[in-house]
């Protein structure tokens, strides 16, 4: 298992040097090459915030004896990825204020917090949708599977009713051997 946790990690410090070259560069970019280049490490993001939750997962998995160690490595690499996504805010930010201030020759430090507070609250609901997305295929997952109980408890019921039928039918089939035979002795 730590072989699994240690190959998540070393894909985590490629992909985190990658986004750190790349946020470098978001500030530099002009148009579509710069909504590429943040479309990139938005993927890029993503795909380590998946990584962080496999390493999670292997480290539960671990015995805990030796899960202290991977638990504190976790906290180290959940804080680098706070700090690589403040500095991605910030270089988006950085970028649209130079271009506001080129155009308006404005300096819009109002305008930079109510930026950054636009785009916190943009991840906000971002993330939102996501968990709200997976609780609802949780939901019909859940649903899907009492369907199926509810069905094979009905089926259940259909035969333990026939089963009932069939012992009613064989007491009356015995109450009339019984009789039988008891005139039989009488004669």
């Amino acid at each position: 298992m730590s072989s699994d946790f240690e190959s998540y990690e070393q894909d985590f410090a490629v992909l985190t040097a990658e986004i750190t070259g790349r946020i470098g560069k978001v500030p530099k970019l002009v148009g579509d090459d710069k909504k590429q280049m943040v479309a990139n490490v938005e993927k890029q993001l993503e795909e380590a915030r998946e990584l962080l939750e496999q390493m999670e997962l292997e480290v539960r998995e671990i015995p805990s004896q030796s899960r202290g160690m991977y638990s504190s490595r976790m906290r180290s690499y959940k804080q680098e990825m706070g700090k690589l996504e403040a500095d991605f805010k910030r270089s988006r930010i950085a970028y649209s204020d130079e271009v506001r201030n080129e155009l308006l020759g404005d300096d819009g430090n109002s305008s930079e917090n109510q930026r950054a507070h636009l785009l916190d609250n943009t991840e906000r609901l971002e993330r939102s949708s996501r968990r709200l997305e997976a609780g609802y295929q949780i939901a019909v997952e859940t649903e899907q599977i009492g369907q199926e109980m509810l069905e094979n408890l009905s089926h259940d019921r259909e035969k333990i009713q026939r089963a009932r039928e069939r012992l009613r039918e064989a007491d009356a089939n015995l109450g009339k051997s019984s009789r039988i035979l008891t005139g039989m002795l009488r004669r």
